[in-house]
C-alpha cells in the first residue's frame, strides 16, 4: 500500500494545492483520503486535490512525497491514470 503526495504548489481559489493518488488502487486512495480529511468531493477522475493546509496530515498518515513528473508516473504505471476527455470544438455552421 502505497500513497503519494505532490508538494503544494498547484494554484487555485486563492490557496495552492497538491495531489494526493494511489499506485494500487481508487479503494485504497478513498480510504487514505478519508481518513486524511479529504472530502469527497475533492476526488477528480484519479487524484484528490489536497489543500495545502493538509499535506503535512496526508505525510504523517504515510503519504509519501514525490515530485510532480514522479506521481503522474507512479499514478500511469500503476495504470491507473484516467485522462480528462478531449474537449468537443463547436463550429458555426
Amino acid at each position: 500500500m502505497t500513497v503519494y503526495i505532490d508538494p503544494p504548489e498547484w494554484p487555485g481559489h486563492g490557496m495552492l494545492w497538491s495531489h494526493l493518488v494511489s499506485d494500487v488502487s481508487y479503494e485504497e486512495l478513498h480510504a487514505f483520503a478519508a481518513a486524511a480529511g479529504c472530502p469527497r468531493r475533492a476526488f477528480d477522475r484519479d487524484h484528490y486535490d489536497v489543500p495545502a493546509h493538509r499535506y503535512e496530515r496526508a505525510v504523517r498518515l504515510g503519504a509519501v512525497e514525490v515530485g510532480s513528473k514522479e506521481l503522474l508516473r507512479r499514478l500511469t504505471d500503476a495504470g491507473l491514470r484516467r485522462r480528462r476527455p478531449p474537449r468537443r470544438v463547436v463550429t458555426a455552421p
